[in-house]
């Protein structure tokens, strides 16, 4: 479960933020979980629960935005959202697409107690 180094991964961004604002502790955190990352939000869910304990985020919030999949055709440069197992092109049906969304884990905000 590679959701457990992430998410430790994410604790020392988040304490170091909470620290450079003087914050006492940290109240929510808002990722963005792209379908094509490699990550799955329940078990990043539950790699949280163990890996907060002991940072100013133990008694925080871990709320995920999970974030869509688009697609831009290297044929007809059309644009597109899609499912995370159809990366096709939804105008003209070509399978050579670059994939512009939907890889990323983001961390979109913090709420710190000051």
């Amino acid at each position: 479960m590679h959701e457990l180094s992430v998410c430790q991964g994410l604790m020392r961004q988040v304490e170091r933020i909470a620290r450079e604002n003087d914050a006492r502790s940290v109240e929510r955190i808002l990722l963005r979980v792209g379908g094509l990352s490699g990550v799955e939000p329940p078990l990043l869910k539950r790699a949280f629960e163990i890996a907060r304990m002991g940072t100013l985020a133990e008694n925080a919030r871990l709320e995920i935005e999970e974030g869509p999949v688009a697609v831009k055709c290297q044929e007809c440069g059309g644009s597109s959202v899609v499912p995370v197992n159809r990366l096709v092109c939804s105008y003209c049906g070509e399978w050579k697409v670059n994939v512009t969304q939907g890889e990323e884990l983001m961390l979109l905000s913090l709420d710190l107690e000051t």
